[in-house]
């Protein structure tokens, strides 16, 4: 990146870690701005005024603007946070809050009531984050008239449906405007409202038309944003071609094949300070790549005897940490658990989800005690312990946007077992007698998502671990990989400079 180029990037998201999490997104919103900024990037971020996140910061936030109403949007209220703590303590970018007691003043889940059930003004809520933040990147800017160090954003940069509308704003100004670039962590999910909220949302005519927002009779924001943004992302390669199809377009494949020229497919990175067996507090033993064997080992016997399974170095443990739920494969794992089990391994699993596949999981731990433990629910230290105790780690998703626990795996000298799909083909090298030999192989992939296909994964991988000196070669090789946010943040920064029109 020319040290010239220091663009003026909103980082607009609906939640942020370590605050507010449900997800993927929340982990991207915590560490990518900061490694922006690290790299020079004037980033800020925009997130709704959560209480929970409100009454967590250290930081006073003091109001910079106040927001007029538009349509059945409220007015609102623009906080800003100095500055927050970052992944390893230092200070990252200012936070900037769209406070709305209306909209936002609701404990819990961002997105759905206590009955589980989406809130019924989903699209006032989001639609007022996305107007916002197209607000501070346009003329009428209130941050751009502050007396002290007046901001407005060069780009947009935003984050799934819940800010896909700032593009489609920004479409409506006729005044100048910032870039927007518009990421796409899950296209599953596409923010589908009524036709006739859009002048309760502050949409024009054409802003709704079938070559914007309008989708199938309702109103798609993430097809809004994609039809507006000036570039478009994804969170790896692979899921950038994948969502080109019918499988995975899930309705949008011809729009986002129409515009390939400015779609980019960018892995995401992982917080490699707090995912990092060298300093992990969680772990009954820290290590190394060149302690791999024995820190493994400590680690491996303390989840067997924590988890109620026979103490045995020579077993192979099988874990995984993740949503129960199909599109992550945990019924493929049901219906693999006895051919693995049949190969003398152990399998631990953690999470929740699905009831069905819940209640299969639990069978089988039952019928199998001395095998499988089963965990329904969620610690981050087990969860850390999975990742630093295993042999492997299973992920066979039917489909993976991004991925982040075999990023972590590799981190751990845990091969991943994965579906080859989406960022888990972008960030596992499959070993085979080529990658084994010019010692490139970090892991094990298989394709189609079937449970047949994954058993035979497995049996690779359980032959592969019977050769320690082999396997030993393979962990090291994956524990050096560089998965930290700093590749991915000069992606970013280039595609910030494509959208601006300076390449």
């Amino acid at each position: 990146m020319s040290k010239r180029f220091h663009p003026k990037v909103l980082f607009v998201a609906s939640e942020v870690a370590p605050w507010i999490k449900t997800g993927g997104l929340a982990d991207v919103a915590g560490a990518l701005p900061y490694a922006l900024h690290e790299l020079g990037v004037d980033v800020r971020v925009l997130v709704p005024a959560y209480p929970a996140l409100v009454g967590a910061l250290t930081a006073t936030p003091r109001v910079v603007a106040e927001i007029p109403p538009v349509g059945a949007l409220p007015p609102a209220r623009l906080l800003q946070v100095p500055a927050y703590a970052g992944p390893d303590g230092t200070h990252s970018p200012p936070m900037l809050l769209v406070e709305c007691a209306a909209l936002y003043g609701r404990p819990g889940n961002p997105y759905l009531g206590a009955d589980g059930k989406d809130w019924p003004d989903n699209d006032l809520r989001f639609g007022q984050l996305s107007r916002v933040a197209a607000l501070l990147g346009t003329d009428e800017n209130p941050l751009a008239s502050q007396r002290s160090s007046p901001w407005r954003a060069d780009v947009i940069h935003c984050n799934d449906w819940q800010s896909a509308l700032a593009p489609v704003y920004l479409a409506q100004e006729r005044k100048l405007h910032a870039a927007s670039v518009m990421t796409v962590h899950n296209l599953a999910y596409q923010g589908l409202f009524p036709m006739a909220r859009s002048a309760a949302l502050g949409l024009a005519p054409e802003s709704v038309s079938i070559d914007r927002a309008e989708y199938y009779g309702q109103i798609s924001f993430l097809k809004g944003g994609l039809a507006c943004a000036t570039a478009i992302t994804t969170v790896s390669p692979t899921y950038a071609e994948e969502i080109r199809g019918e499988a995975l377009g899930f309705g949008l494949q011809g729009l986002l094949s129409a515009r390939a020229a400015v779609l980019h497919g960018i892995l995401n990175g992982i917080d490699t300070a707090y995912w990092n067996p060298v300093t992990d507090p969680y772990l009954a033993q820290r290590y190394d790549a060149d302690t791999v064997a024995a820190g493994k080992r400590a680690n491996k016997r303390a989840l067997q005897a924590e988890l109620g399974l026979p103490v045995d170095d020579a077993v192979p443990v099988l874990g995984t940490v993740g949503r129960v739920v199909a599109q992550k494969g945990f019924d493929l794992i049901v219906d693999a658990a006895e051919a693995i089990l049949a190969m003398g391994a152990q399998i631990v699993l953690q999470g929740t989800g699905d009831a069905a596949i819940e209640a299969r999981l639990k069978a089988l731990a039952q019928r199998y005690p001395d095998r499988i433990a089963v965990r329904i629910a969620f610690d981050e230290r087990v969860a850390h312990c999975i990742e630093a105790g295993s042999d492997m780690f299973l992920m066979p998703s039917r489909f993976e946007p991004c991925g982040m626990n075999q990023m972590y795996s590799q981190r751990y000298g845990t091969l991943p077992i994965v579906c080859r799909t989406g960022g888990l083909a972008d960030s596992v090298t499959d070993c085979t007698p080529e990658t084994l030999a010019e010692g490139s192989a970090t892991g094990f992939s298989f394709h189609p998502p079937t449970a047949d296909a994954l058993v035979e994964a497995v049996g690779r991988a359980i032959a592969q671990y019977r050769s320690p000196r082999a396997w030993g070669t393979m962990q090291r090789t994956a524990m050096t990989r560089d998965f930290s946010w700093t590749a991915s943040a000069k992606r970013y920064v280039e595609v910030y400079r494509i959208a601006m029109g300076l390449r």
